[in-house]
């Protein structure tokens, strides 16, 4: 697995166990997420605030389909389930795009879709 991929490998992990530290650690200071059509957060501040979301309980359940690399960008598609805090459940497909620098996720554009 390349640097680039362990890094998002990271990345998921640190989400799926709350670990704002782990997720920190993989982003560069002036980190851009934009989730198409909800939100876009610049900074690590920003972003730290965005890893526990308040609508939701417990941890969420990550699985990787596949990763693709090419250059300076990964690109991981996958699922995610949540619990939401009204009983309800996030159900979702995602794809996610990755862009480094020096080895840190720079920016992050995320495409959700509810199963």
């Amino acid at each position: 697995m390349t640097a680039n991929k362990k890094i998002v490998q990271q990345y998921m992990e640190g989400f799926m166990e709350s670990n704002h530290e782990k997720v920190l650690d993989c982003l560069t200071e002036n980190v851009v997420w934009k989730m198409q059509g909800h939100f876009d957060l610049s900074g690590k501040d920003a972003f730290d605030k965005g890893i526990e979301n308040e609508n939701f309980v417990g941890r969420p359940t990550i699985e990787i389909y596949r990763m693709v690399e090419e250059g300076e960008v990964v690109i991981a598609e996958g699922g995610v389930t949540s619990t939401k805090k009204d009983g309800g459940l996030l159900d979702a497909v995602f794809c996610d795009v990755f862009e480094f620098e020096n080895g840190k996720i720079k920016q992050l554009t995320s495409y959700l879709m509810m199963r």
